[in-house]
């Protein structure tokens, strides 16, 4: 698992307490490799397990990055793997949009706050914890839908949006982050249909052996990240490994 990083690296999987995140702390715990597995969430999670550390907070707020950053201190990362994301929130009746009649402001801002603005100021507060010459990764899951080049079939305006703007912000990141750690590098990635409750209302259109467990999503983001080295940042990739357009 993920070869090039140090035996005893330290972990921290954010959005930890949903299921792709939960799944990848399992994941981390079920090898020997890593010395400390941070897992944050709005709600503090359990496991029996002495390198997992729990953080109940959100980092979709600045009191929970500003938290975090406290946590953390000067503790160098080697993986940060960020599983946060929004598709729908039917409580406050943010649903994907079929049209352009259905576009909502408020709903919109929402889903750019969750899916892009938060992963920027997650790399932000985390951005000392990633300087240096160690080796380093910093994913984050991103969709297919979000890629403009393969957008064929419209529809679900804010969603979409939201995870091209980003790729973009990662991307630009990645620029960046190689001036601050050469050994460092941030991927994009594309988990696939995954039955968790961001996908559930809209399984039924998903065709036979593409809907994915979140324990094989897991194992295979964290053996496509194990592939990638420096050259590789700033790239998009799906759960097999293979190139998904911007």
């Amino acid at each position: 698992m993920l070869p090039q990083l140090p035996d005893g690296f330290t972990a921290l999987v954010t959005g930890a307490s949903g299921g792709i995140g939960s799944a990848v702390v399992d994941t981390l715990l079920a090898s020997e490799r890593p010395g400390r597995v941070l897992a944050a969430s709005r709600h503090e999670l359990t496991r029996d397990d002495a390198r997992f550390e729990p953080l109940a907070l959100d980092i979709s707020q600045e009191a929970g990055l500003a938290t975090l950053e406290r946590h953390l201190g000067d503790t160098p990362l080697h993986l940060v793997f960020n599983a946060t994301g929004m598709l729908h929130d039917r409580g406050r009746g943010i649903v994907p949009e079929k049209r352009l009649d259905d576009l909502d402001a408020e709903g919109m801002a929402r889903l750019f706050h969750v899916n892009a603005i938060t992963p920027a100021l997650l790399l932000k507060a985390v951005q000392g914890n990633l300087k240096g010459r160690h080796p380093a990764l910093f994913a984050s899951l991103s969709a297919r839908v979000g890629s403009i080049g393969d957008n064929r079939l419209g529809g679900w305006y804010a969603y979409r949006a939201s995870k091209a703007a980003h790729n973009m912000l990662m991307k630009t990141a990645a620029v960046e982050l190689r001036r601050l750690n050469p050994e460092a590098a941030i991927i994009c990635l594309h988990p696939g249909t995954t039955d968790t409750p961001l996908s559930q209302p809209y399984q039924s259109r998903v065709p036979d052996g593409k809907l994915f467990t979140p324990a094989f999503v897991a194992r295979r983001l964290l053996a496509v990240l194990g592939a990638q080295d420096t050259e590789q940042s700033g790239s998009f990739l799906d759960w097999a490994g293979e190139p998904v357009a911007w």
